[in-house]
Parts: C-alpha cells; sequence; structure tokens
C-alpha cells in the first residue's frame, strides 16, 4: 500500500510538473503556428511586414541608374496631340535620345497594332539594337482551359534588330506588386541585355527591393526629351539607360487608381501608386545591382519558429510576471530587428511574424494559466483563512502566498486558549432547549472571536465551548505575546456587557437568565505550524508543548480563581505593557522544574504594586461575579 501510493504520488508529480505542462504548450504552438502559416490569407501578412521591414532606411536610387522619360501631363499640353501620339513623333524621341548619348532606350509602349505606314515606317527606321520594346503576356481563363497570350510589337519593328520584353507584372493577392518578374525575356532584362550588363535572373518569387516611392527616379518630360539642347542639362542622358513611358506627375493614390500605376511596399508609407516605367527601372536596378531578395527556405522558417517557441518556453520556465511582459516584448523586436538585418545585409527575407505569433501566444497562455492559478490560490486562501485571520491579514496572504508556509514551519507562538466557566450545568439545565443553548454559546462565542481577529490573531479551532487562538502564524508579529494578551483582557471586559444585554433580554421574554464567565490561557513557545489533517480535510493549526501548556494553564486557572492565567515566557515578553503579578510555581507535566505562572491586568492610572494587585483583584471580582448566578466554576 504505502508503495503503491509512493508510486502514485510521484506520478502526480512528474506530469502535473510545470516542466511537462510548457512543453505540451511548446509543442501545440509550433503545431498551431505552422499550420497557420500555410493558411491563404497569411502569406499576405509576412508580405505587409516585408513592405514596411524593406522600406525602413531604404537604399538610395544609384546615381548611375536609369532616367524616366515621362509622357505626363505637361508632355500632353505642350504637344497637343491626342494620344496615341503619332509613331514618328516617338522615331524622333529616339533619334534625340541617341544623339544626346543614351547607351540604351526602352520603350515601355506597346505598338502591337499598325498605324498609318508611314508614322510605322518612321519608327521602324529609328529602331535599332540599342532600343527595346514592349510586349504584354495575359492570362486569359475560358471554360476550356486558362492560358497565356502574348501581344507583341509588330513584325516590322522586330525585323530592325529591336529586342523584345515582356512588360508584364504580377500582384500579389492584395494587389500590390512585390514579385521579381519570373520570365527570361522580361523588359528590364532585355534593357539589361541590351546594355551590355550580365545580370543573373533572381530565384523564382523573389521580391522587389523598392528605392522609394513614385518619381524617386531623376524624371524628365517627354517634350523636352524631344528638345534636350533648349532644355535639359547637357550631358544628362550620357551613357545612360532612359526608359520611357506613362508617369503621371501627380502620382496618384491608391484609392483613385490610373493607368499604368500600381501600389508597390512603399505605399504603405505615403498611398501612392507607382507608374510602371518607374517600377520598370526598379526591376532593372534590382537586376544589375542584385537587389532583389528571396524568400527564406521552408527549413529556415521551421528553425525560426522552432527557435521562437524554445526562447518562449525558456521565458516562462519559471513564472512570469512584468518581467515576462518586458523580457517578451524585447524578444518580438530582437525577432523583427533580426528579419530586417536579414532582409538588407543578407538579402534574405525571413519573415518574423509566425515565430513572434508562436512565442507570444505560448508566453501569453502560460501567463493565463499562470494568473488563473494565482487567481485560484488567492482564493483558496482567502476561504481557508477568512475563518480564522482578520479580512485585512487575509488581503495580505493573499496579495503575497509566498508569506504562508503551508506545509508546516517551526516558529514561536503565543497560544491563548478560552474556555466557558460552568458550562456543564448551564448545558444541564437547558437540555431541553436546545436552540437557546446554541443561541447561547454562539453570543458568547461571536463578540470573543471578533476580538481575537481585532487583534491580529489566528482561530485555530472551536471545541464546544472552547476556543483557540494564536499569533505570529501564519503573518509575522513581532508582538504577539502583547497582542495575545491585549486580546484575552479585552475578551474579559466583553463579558460584562455581554452578561448585561443577556440579562435583559431573558427577563423581557420571561425566560432564565445563565450568567457567562470564561477563563483563559495563554502561553509562548516553540510550535510546529501548517496545515494538519488527512489529505481530503485539513486545518490550519499548531502543535507543540507550549500549546499543551496554554491549555494546562486555561483549566488551572478555575484552581487559582484568577480569569487569566500567562505562562513564564508570555510574562516576560509583556511585563513592560501590563501589570504583571506571578501566581504560582507549578510543576508541568512532562517537566520536573517548577515554573511560574502570572496574570495580568491594564497598568490602573495610580501608581504603585498596590493599585496593580488591586486591579488584578477586581478583574477576578468581576469575573467571578458571573458564577453568583449558579454557575459551578468547577465543573
Amino acid at each position: 500500500m504505502g508503495g503503491g501510493h509512493e508510486l502514485s504520488f510521484f506520478a502526480r508529480r512528474i506530469f502535473s510538473s510545470r516542466r511537462i505542462h510548457i512543453t505540451v504548450l511548446a509543442a501545440f504552438f509550433f503545431g498551431a503556428a505552422g499550420l497557420i502559416a500555410r493558411l491563404p490569407g497569411w502569406p499576405l501578412i509576412d508580405y505587409r511586414a516585408f513592405d514596411y521591414l524593406s522600406t525602413v532606411w531604404a537604399e538610395p536610387v544609384a546615381k548611375d541608374g536609369p532616367i524616366i522619360v515621362a509622357i505626363d501631363e505637361p508632355s500632353l499640353a505642350e504637344i497637343n496631340i491626342q494620344w496615341p501620339w503619332p509613331r514618328s513623333l516617338h522615331a524622333r524621341l529616339i533619334t534625340q535620345l541617341r544623339a544626346a548619348g543614351a547607351k540604351v532606350i526602352g520603350l515601355d509602349i506597346i505598338f502591337s497594332e499598325p498605324s498609318a505606314p508611314a508614322e510605322d515606317e518612321a519608327l521602324a527606321e529609328a529602331l535599332g539594337p540599342d532600343v527595346v520594346l514592349a510586349g504584354d503576356e495575359t492570362l486569359v481563363t475560358s471554360d476550356q482551359a486558362d492560358q497565356f497570350i502574348r501581344v507583341m510589337p509588330l513584325q516590322m519593328f522586330s525585323d530592325r534588330q529591336a529586342p523584345t520584353g515582356i512588360a508584364s507584372i504580377g500582384l500579389h493577392r492584395d494587389g500590390v506588386l512585390r514579385a521579381m518578374p519570373d520570365y527570361d525575356d522580361g523588359f528590364a532584362a532585355m534593357v539589361a541585355a541590351a546594355a551590355g550588363i550580365e545580370a543573373d535572373l533572381p530565384e523564382p518569387g523573389s521580391l522587389i527591393q523598392v528605392f522609394g516611392g513614385p518619381r524617386t527616379y531623376p524624371t524628365v518630360s517627354y517634350y523636352q526629351a524631344l528638345d534636350p539642347g533648349n532644355f535639359l542639362p547637357p550631358g544628362i542622358f550620357k551613357d545612360r539607360i532612359a526608359i520611357v513611358g506613362l508617369s503621371l506627375q501627380n502620382a496618384p493614390s491608391i484609392d483613385s487608381g490610373g493607368a499604368d500605376v500600381f501600389p508597390t511596399s512603399y505605399t504603405v508609407h505615403n498611398g501612392k501608386l507607382t507608374a510602371g516605367a518607374e517600377i520598370q527601372a526598379t526591376i532593372l536596378d534590382n537586376l544589375r545591382l542584385t537587389s532583389s531578395i528571396a524568400e527564406a527556405s521552408g527549413p529556415m522558417k521551421q528553425l525560426l519558429l522552432l527557435t521562437a517557441v524554445v526562447a518562449a518556453s525558456v521565458l516562462v520556465w519559471k513564472g512570469t510576471g512584468w518581467r515576462t511582459v518586458a523580457l517578451g516584448a524585447v524578444a518580438i523586436v530582437v525577432l523583427f530587428v533580426g528579419s530586417y538585418v536579414s532582409l538588407r545585409f543578407g538579402r534574405i527575407f525571413l519573415s518574423p511574424m509566425t515565430s513572434s505569433l508562436a512565442f507570444a501566444g505560448l508566453a501569453a497562455a502560460q501567463a493565463t494559466l499562470d494568473y488563473a492559478q494565482e487567481r485560484k490560490k488567492r482564493r483558496q486562501i482567502t476561504r481557508a483563512f477568512s475563518q480564522y485571520l482578520a479580512p485585512a491579514l487575509v488581503d495580505q496572504l493573499a496579495r503575497d502566498p509566498s508569506r504562508l508556509k503551508l506545509g508546516g514551519e517551526t516558529r514561536e507562538l503565543s497560544i491563548l486558549f478560552c474556555d466557558v466557566r460552568g458550562f456543564t450545568t448551564i448545558a444541564e439545565q437547558l437540555k431541553d432547549d436546545p436552540q437557546q443553548l446554541t443561541m447561547l454559546i454562539n453570543r458568547l462565542l461571536t463578540p470573543l472571536s471578533d476580538i481575537v481577529l481585532s487583534h491580529g490573531g489566528t482561530i485555530d479551532k472551536y471545541i464546544g465551548d472552547c476556543l483557540m487562538a494564536f499569533w505570529n502564524a501564519p503573518l509575522d508579529d513581532p508582538s504577539h505575546a502583547v497582542h495575545a494578551v491585549s486580546a484575552a483582557l479585552d475578551m474579559l471586559d466583553s463579558m460584562q456587557a455581554l452578561n448585561r444585554d443577556l440579562k435583559a433580554e431573558a427577563e423581557a421574554t420571561g425566560r432564565t437568565f445563565y450568567p457567562l464567565a470564561i477563563g483563559i490561557g495563554i502561553n509562548t513557545g516553540e510550535c510546529v505550524v501548517g496545515n494538519m489533517g488527512s489529505t481530503t480535510r485539513f486545518d490550519y493549526s499548531a502543535l507543540g508543548d507550549a500549546v499543551n501548556l496554554a491549555a494546562r494553564l486555561e483549566s488551572a486557572s478555575k484552581s487559582y480563581g484568577v480569569p487569566l492565567l500567562l505562562g513564564e515566557r508570555t510574562a516576560r515578553a509583556v511585563g513592560d505593557t501590563f501589570a504583571v503579578l506571578e501566581v504560582d510555581r507549578i510543576t508541568v507535566k512532562g517537566k520536573t522544574e517548577e515554573v511560574p505562572v502570572s496574570t495580568a491586568v491594564r497598568h490602573n492610572t495610580v501608581v504603585g504594586r498596590e493599585a496593580d494587585d488591586e486591579a488584578i483583584h477586581a478583574q477576578h471580582r468581576g469575573n467571578s461575579d458571573a458564577t453568583d448566578f449558579g454557575a459551578d466554576p468547577h465543573p
């Protein structure tokens, strides 16, 4: 039986331990966060984190980057020709840019439909290997199948050795442009190739590093580029790449939209859309400067998630509190800073969102459980001690349970026993009226208990008409002996008022008046105090020789004719506060030496030992008067 009980206890300790509990939580949040990351909408949360991290202290545009030749409002007004403009005008632009020293000219305009033959021929004559034309790729959806349809420039233009690049771009599900083109013949890639720039295509799924919002790249109006000698600084196009396309001078907002404009990662800061020509310039710089950002691989994401879960487990391993909140906030900041460092210097985007969710979730879950357990512990303490302690002391214990050692401890206590004199006789006389007997004992014990609690005492138990209390546990009380004696004297004083009330009530109802008197014994000494009882029912109580002596002092007070007897250590501790008089020296059971017993009263205003002695005799007379009504002082 004993071995089985120990095994059961050991198993409960193992499976209810905090480390097992936290390990289970860690496994749960590791798996849950991994599943959440696979939900269709979660990548958009990761991408929004990318938007902010990739644009914090964004790199500036390279000084040797492309120049935008904008088909903008000033050009529309200056040229004053309805769009689409004659292709001979584009031929003239190409000629001017080439003459101004442009290395490559990218026309982000699709010439897929024929116009006037003379116009088409004029443009064809101006084309060459240094001019890149734009094509388009569109997904056409039908009931039979989905297919990509390419729209390319007229064959007559391609025959002039002008390369064609697909200018189409892919948007994420939230409509934001972040992904690098995943085809070899992209417009920006073809421009780089025409300029003799060896640029490796990024890994599929790589993300665009933007360098700012609209008009980040140096931009000139189309009409200015038609006559650079009069409108532009000398050498502005020399050895530079010019990208021609629609670019509104007042960049439209994301709400109003517009033609050939798109939201980018920078849109989170200003709400503005970026023109297609600038997007092509950005993609070109990502290629030639290897600025694009690869997404982290699956194993890297899992490793970061595991690290976050382990870190959260370590954080809450021993407990949670305000320190947990502060360190948790620091840890999440570290996750974001680490993601930023990886993105900025390693060109790898390792999203902090999933790991932050797992970290915060585990820490919050354990903190919630700890809070619930703390509340439960406080309720248990309040429920366990509300009957024994004053409310203020119960509140102190509930706020700081560490001050309570429920497992038991040895400490010095002052123990008080209080018993009703002649209660056997009273009970015999009221044997036919149990309700009055119950009312009588309750009327007595209620004020006595209130006095004990008001002096900071702990009520141990009620034994019939006897009350046991002690001081200096569970909360420290350096003046426990003084408080115990002070409570005893107040208890004795309360008897006179109680008897007056009982007598008046008895006379008013025609019932017999049964006066009450009490005897009290107090002793101070080392005791074992803690939860005493079985595994299913226990009380906070005290055990020890000092407790036994206090009970014997209460019983002996009858023989000495005084209502209050104090043990030696109690008398010594209260000698400066109360008038103490040694009554006798007695031999305590289990000891061979005699010990003194004393009584005490409050100091009289009349100075002198005689005054204190008279107060003791008066107290004795006041308490003994209650026995003159028929109560037996020696039951």
